[in-house]
């Protein structure tokens, strides 16, 4: 039992011997000092074989590595040594807010469940504020925060962009006043519908006999709408002026171009009209149809057949309105480029102020 006790030892160093001697811890900073807010490097290096499990200490981020010493970050990166090795890196990055010297205890790194260690480092901590390179013994207490001194070269510009922002809202103020007072000039425009002279005609004679005026104990308002209606029309279809001449000289020129049995009827309704007018002369009734009959008659076989047309009527400005026209544009131009420098303005100084300040 003894030999056989032996023989299983042996073998069992045989195999776990190896494997220990494989497996390497380094521990090491980079640099070993530094000023007090800096970041150093602290890596631990495990080399062991290949598949091998490695579990490194986990820090949180800020956690104490120890009182003093802050844990921002940690990283990892592994490389292959040879078939059978692999090299396994973790780097914390460091920090430290107080002057000292630090003892950085040894890490303890298992692999494959078994722990360990690296070795004792050191790192030390130096405010350069406190350090007197004439007395290195010497040390004094940090320095309050003190403001920056007011510099009126720094503020200048600001002041003055400010003071120019103030006088152009003051100019817009007075251009805005001014544009209330000076009225805009309002012109309409009208689309006016321009009928053709038959057409005129005949609603005047329609209004006539909707106002019942053939029937009206008036004749001599009615004759007179009646011829005056007439006269209108040749006058717009012939083109001579027939509201300033006599019924003789209408008749006169209106042969040279019309049918004569037309010419006769016109002529008994003229002469009839005149006989009412100046001679007080009374007619019938149906007499005063028979003579509404004929200028309707009249009307309709000497028309000339179209469309009506549209007519746009622009009023003209007088030079008063056309000056005040220009005066408001010129305001209304000046009051948007007021507005545009003053917003461009109001940000360069929000700007400058809060760089200032900050």
């Amino acid at each position: 039992m003894r030999k056989i006790t032996y023989i299983i030892t042996c073998l069992l160093l045989a195999f776990t011997l190896p494997a220990m001697a494989q497996v390497q811890v380094e521990q090491k900073m980079e640099p070993i000092g530094m000023y007090i807010g800096q970041q150093v490097q602290m890596a631990v290096g495990v080399t062991a074989p290949s598949k091998s499990k490695i579990e490194f200490p986990h820090f949180e981020r800020t956690q104490y590595l120890v009182p003093g010493v802050e844990v921002l970050s940690s990283q990892d990166d592994t490389i292959e040594v040879d078939d059978n090795l692999m090299k396994v890196t973790r780097r914390y990055v460091l920090t430290s807010f107080d002057e000292n010297l630090y003892a950085i205890p040894p890490m303890k790194v298992k692999v494959n469940g078994k722990e360990y260690k690296g070795n004792q480092l050191a790192l030390k901590v130096i405010d350069i504020e406190n350090v007197d390179t004439l007395h290195p013994n010497q040390f004094f207490p940090s320095k309050d925060v003190q403001d920056n001194p007011f510099l009126w070269s720094d503020w200048a510009s600001t002041y003055w962009l400010s003071l120019l922002m103030l006088l152009l809202c003051a100019l817009a103020y007075y251009l805005h006043i001014r544009l209330k007072e000076n009225k805009p000039i309002i012109t309409r425009i009208r689309i006016i519908k321009r009928l053709l002279p038959h057409q005129k005609a005949l609603n005047e004679i329609e209004k006539i006999k909707t106002e019942r005026m053939v029937v009206s104990e008036n004749q001599k308002e009615y004759y007179t709408k009646l011829t005056d209606t007439l006269r209108q029309y040749i006058e717009e279809r012939f083109g001579f002026s027939a509201m300033e001449m006599t019924s003789s000289e209408i008749i006169y020129r209106l042969r040279e171009s019309g049918d004569q049995q037309m010419i006769d009827e016109l002529k008994e309704l003229f002469s009839t009209a005149d006989l009412v007018k100046f001679a007080k002369y009374q007619t019938l009734i149906n007499e005063n149809d028979l003579n509404l009959v004929n200028a309707i008659k009249f009307i309709d076989q000497t028309k000339i057949e179209g469309e009506a047309t549209e007519e746009r009527i622009v009023p003209k400005l007088s030079e008063n309105d056309k000056k005040s026209k220009k005066s408001r544009l010129i305001i209304k131009v000046m009051l948007w480029t007021i507005f545009v420098i003053v917003v461009l303005l109001f940000i360069y100084i929000i700007y400058n102020i809060w760089s200032l300040l900050g």
